[in-house]
């Protein structure tokens, strides 16, 4: 999968909650609790795992998760980070 130009990338971010932070997209989480963190953490793992495309996941200040996601063998970010993005998203809806 080839990375997205930083055209495509920035047309993909516009209205949306996912920032860019090099070669990567992240987005930040506020949730009830640390077990509303964790079943956040814990959702996104599994769906990363059906996926094959591994998020970086950071747990803190007891209710915050910060994702952070990038095509580590393509060196950027790509179509499979949108995918995976969507995802987490429908997940955070749900």
């Amino acid at each position: 999968m080839a990375r997205l130009s930083d055209g495509e990338i920035d047309e993909r971010l516009q209205g949306g909650e996912w920032r860019r932070e090099g070669d990567a997209i992240v987005r930040d989480f506020e949730l009830d609790g640390f077990t509303a963190a964790m079943e956040l953490a814990n959702a996104v793992a599994d769906a990363a795992n059906a996926a094959n495309h591994h998020p970086d996941i950071l747990v803190h200040d007891y209710k915050h998760v910060r994702l952070t996601i990038s095509t580590h063998s393509e060196g950027g970010i790509t179509d499979n980070d949108f995918s995976l993005a969507s995802t987490i998203d429908a997940l955070h809806a749900g």
